[in-house]
């Protein structure tokens, strides 16, 4: 492994853009001496996660932590260590028991962050980035800089997304060639495939599931997803994209013949997430949508009930418009700050030590991990001890996803893991040939528009959920229970409950660039 390096303090001086972390300060009886090891940076860090399962639920002393022990000697830094659930990081700001670098899921106006950045608790990073990070501040994408910024400064470090397009069409090619069919490009060609299908004896040749979520290639293709970040401008107006009526009611029209023709199930509207996971394993669809770094794990359950099939992301479906695909994700997908009250010169060293994540030693840890225990070198050559227990895979995925800060979170696992077998190279296959080509940008408000907690039937409950009332009237209407036709009418309906005060603060945001995130490649 690389050695901590060793400078003298003249050197640090000198060359404190260039060196990595650079670790805590000399001692006076060491200053002027050369060759003196830097004293460790000493910092205390708080991880952010959605659940305490897995890896981090077997570590009782984070001091002791084998790959907390790694990153410290790689780094030349001390580390007090704590887990936080994002959910629960409010009772921490509470208590006033704030780390030096707090690490939250999403942006500096997020819900987990309540209030902090605004109230002022952490310091902005600009001129320290510009200084001691340029790797840094070159690989991360504007947008993501511009996501961790609060009144024109950057609080944060993000872990950042270097293709905002995430989700991918899913299909059985196995069944597709029985068919004698080509990927469909179009709707009407989708439509035909499943139709295929559905004779071959497919139970669900697209599967859907409640809400439209991960069900939702059709609104994609024509635009109208009814989502958070869906926001687009039209006339100089703000407004949601599914007030596109003529698209939206085209969109319905085409799941309503989905469900006609027994494409899609027939209580698609209740299907849980489980169902649906199900229904797929299980060799029951034909065709789906979901994140593509998924891939292996839809091949390997169903290539156990049908050891012949094939599965493979194909590009989306595209509509009358030539668009297609799912919405774009919020460039920063967690984020770091640094407490107001830390000194200068620890701040300069924390900027260092997340420069040094850009690095090539960064990435061969957090990507294989411990030389001679999860890995070995032969003459240069990669030997990588692929896991294969539970224990050992929720090992990996800590020290490749939580662990690693600052990183491009595009792929999980990382790119030169998924170099190591077909199934990681079909996946990079997928998003640098299919969805580097699609995706559908759109507005986002950060923070959330006051008026969205005024009224929640209005208000998407998840960024990938569309308000209450506007999919209870999509599944009425798909049902045959109400009128396409009537879209014109459920739109007033939302501006009559709620929505015509949404749109004025939206409009009155946008106009003074406000809390206002432009979510596009």
């Amino acid at each position: 492994m690389k050695k901590t390096i060793i400078v003298s303090l003249v050197a640090v001086m000198a060359l404190s853009v260039l060196a990595g972390c650079g670790g805590g300060t000399k001692t006076e009886e060491s200053q002027g001496k050369a060759d003196a090891p830097a004293k460790p940076l000493k910092f205390s860090l708080s991880l952010p996660v959605t659940t305490t399962a897995g890896y981090q639920a077997r570590v009782t002393d984070w001091k002791n932590d084998k790959l907390v022990k790694q990153l410290e000697k790689l780094t030349n830094t001390e580390l007090t260590v704590r887990i936080t659930e994002d959910s629960k990081m409010s009772v921490m700001f509470a208590g006033n028991d704030i780390p030096d670098v707090v690490g939250s899921i999403g942006t500096p106006t997020s819900k987990s962050m309540a209030g902090s950045v605004e109230a002022g608790v952490f310091m902005p990073l600009d001129d320290l980035l510009k200084q001691y990070a340029p790797n840094l501040m070159k690989k991360v994408p504007k947008a993501a800089w511009d996501a961790v910024s609060h009144n024109g400064k950057i609080y944060g470090i993000p872990d950042y997304l270097s293709n905002p397009s995430r989700r991918g069409t899913y299909i059985r090619t196995d069944l597709l060639e029985k068919a004698g069919l080509k990927p469909p490009q179009t709707i009407d060609e989708f439509l035909n495939v499943l139709r295929a299908f559905k004779k071959m004896g497919v139970e669900n040749p697209y599967q859907m599931r409640d809400s439209f979520k991960y069900a939702d290639v059709v609104l994609g293709a024509y635009d109208v997803l009814p989502y958070k970040d869906q926001f687009e401008v039209v006339n100089g107006q703000v407004q949601p994209k599914f007030f596109d009526v003529d698209n939206m009611e085209k969109a319905l029209q085409t799941y309503k013949t989905m469900l006609d023709e027994g494409l899609i199930p027939k209580d698609f509207a209740t299907i849980s997430s489980a169902d649906y996971s199900k229904s797929i394993n299980s060799g029951k669809a034909g065709a789906w949508s979901a994140n593509a770094t998924g891939l292996i794990s839809f091949r390997t359950p169903i290539r156990q009930v049908v050891p012949d099939a094939k599965v493979d992301i194909i590009p989306s479906p595209k509509g009358p418009e030539g668009k297609g695909g799912y919405f774009f994700y919020i460039p920063a997908v967690r984020t770091f700050y640094i407490n107001k009250n830390v000194d200068k010169e620890r701040a300069i060293g924390i900027v260092k030590f997340y420069e040094w994540m850009t690095s090539e030693e960064a990435e061969k840890f957090f990507t294989f991990g411990i030389e001679g225990e999860n890995y070995t070198l032969d003459n240069g050559k990669m030997n990588y001890k692929i896991p294969t227990t539970k224990e050992e895979q929720e090992e990996e995925s800590f020290r490749q996803g939580t662990l690693w800060m600052g990183q491009d979170a595009t792929l999980s696992p990382p790119r030169k893991r998924l170099e190591l077998d077909q199934n990681g190279k079909d996946v990079l296959s997928a998003f640098d040939n299919v969805l580097n080509m699609e995706g559908l940008p759109g507005i986002g408000f950060y923070p959330d528009l006051t008026a969205f907690a005024k009224y929640p039937d209005l208000a998407p409950p998840q960024p990938d959920v569309g308000p209450k009332l506007i999919i209870d009237h999509m599944v009425k209407m798909i049902y045959g229970k109400e009128p396409i036709a009537d879209w014109p009418k459920v739109i007033e309906e939302y501006k009559a409950k709620g929505g015509n005060e949404i749109l004025k603060e939206a409009n009155e945001r946008y106009s003074k660039k406000e809390g206002v995130l432009e979510i596009k490649r």
